[in-house]
């Protein structure tokens, strides 16, 4: 059982008083706009579970996680509150030329709620805002504009594709129900591999109603209407204040000598990084 009390506190939202359209989109909201996506614990040498209780009680106590964390809590969350949720297998596709369909590498969730389904995704980093109706065509939320369809890599599912300036081209989930434990394997192999982005790049994303913030390494960009701002981050003070500050992440619990071997590892990746696009 989760903690629902202290995950809506979290989130700084009340109890629905019935699960309407209007909390869904509310509650939505404040988790991607209040827990962050990220891949911290990976850098740090901390082994994470996927269950939806462990990853409810690291979002009770300020930290967030990425797809399986983020939707397997936010699932578990939306039926104690009453709604008729339905967990997904997935896949993101990275690049155009990356194979579509439901590779079992992001969990989906969807909601029936007064006769419609919705797409509900707080695990995407920096893609939705809020659910969207499962309905073909544009949707626009803030700067970004999406596109849902019916999915032809997997019959019966639907393709979400991002908008142009989004971090992966779009996602595919296959339409039968799975069980958040059939993830485990794949969350393993995210974590572990040194072919998976999650080992080889820190990140972190925060969604909002004007645009998202993205960190990766070093780097900090907050893309909105306006275009993009970036900017290297160059202290590992100034690096840990962006964790906590623009990315909410409570950090109390990472000392010292974890704090310096975590940027040490970061800015040597940014200094290779650096290296290969001018060599």
């Amino acid at each position: 059982m989760i903690d629902v009390d202290g995950y809506l506190a979290a989130l700084g939202a009340t109890r629905p008083t019935a699960p309407t359209v209007e909390a869904l989109r509310a509650l939505h909201r404040a988790q991607v706009e209040r827990v962050a996506y990220e891949n911290l614990d990976i850098h740090l040498g901390r082994p994470t579970g996927i269950g939806a209780t462990e990853s409810a009680a690291r979002i009770v106590r300020g930290r967030g996680g990425y797809c399986f964390h983020l939707n397997g809590a936010f699932g578990a969350l939306l039926t104690a509150l009453g709604y008729d949720v339905t967990l997904h297998r997935a896949g993101v596709q990275n690049a155009p030329e990356a194979p579509a369909g439901a590779s079992g590498n992001h969990l989906a969730l969807t909601v029936r709620l007064d006769g419609e389904r919705w797409l509900v995704d707080t695990g995407l980093g920096d893609g939705l805002h809020e659910p969207l109706p499962l309905r073909e065509g544009r949707h626009v939320q803030g700067p970004f504009t999406y596109a849902l369809a019916p999915s032809v890599a997997e019959p019966g599912g639907w393709r979400f594709v991002h908008d142009p300036r989004g971090s992966f081209t779009a996602m595919d989930f296959a339409p039968d129900p799975v069980e958040l434990s059939s993830f485990a394997a794949e969350h393993v192999r995210l974590s572990t591999s040194p072919d998976s982005d999650f080992l080889r790049v820190l990140t972190a994303q925060r969604r909002d109603a004007g645009g998202v913030d993205v960190l990766r390494g070093r780097v900090l960009r907050r893309l909105h209407a306006g275009g993009t701002d970036e900017r290297t981050i160059d202290s590992a003070d100034d690096w840990y204040d962006v964790l906590t500050g623009v990315f909410r992440l409570d950090l109390t619990d990472v000392d010292a000598a974890a704090r310096a071997e975590l940027w040490h590892r970061v800015h040597t990746a940014h200094r290779a990084w650096e290296a290969a696009r001018q060599g």
